[in-house]
């Protein structure tokens, strides 16, 4: 994998910025994959992340975590669907189906994915990968965010 950014953020705020400008990226050059998989633990700001990214498609789209839902839609205006998964409940194979999930990579759609490191087997070869660690317990805010592809 290749390494498109590393960055700092001492804010949400800072580290929605960072998710809104992966999006533009993508906005802006549709041979990027359309699979963007999560990794960070719980509180870490994921879902801070895909708030910045969905605004750039859906721009006012209320971003919330899918943890019971398990999958978002927000409604966008280019035609390009984007999806929000949580899989921090997904336990095997068959979840995903139950869920629909292969279907939901089949059509073409921006796919943002928490929890990646529960699917391991059921991420596409070709994606984007974040991931969001915390970086000093003393800064509850900061964070180190790797995208790689």
């Amino acid at each position: 994998m290749s390494l498109l950014k590393e960055i700092i953020t001492n804010s949400p705020e800072e580290t929605e910025a960072v998710g809104f400008e992966l999006a533009k990226m993508l906005e802006n050059d549709l041979s990027l994959p359309s699979f963007v998989a999560l990794y960070g633990d719980l509180g870490v700001g994921k879902t801070a992340f895909v708030r910045g990214f969905t605004k750039v498609f859906s721009p006012n789209a209320l971003v919330r975590s899918p943890t019971f839902a398990l999958v978002n839609e927000y409604p966008t205006k280019c035609g390009r669907r984007v999806f929000h998964f949580d899989m921090y409940r997904i336990t095997d194979e068959d979840d995903l189906y139950s869920i629909g999930y292969y279907d939901y990579l089949d059509d073409g759609s921006v796919c943002l994915v928490e929890w990646s490191e529960n699917i391991p087997y059921a991420i596409p070869d070709e994606h984007i990968r974040v991931e969001i660690t915390k970086t000093n317990l003393d800064k509850t805010d900061e964070r180190n965010i790797k995208i790689t592809f």
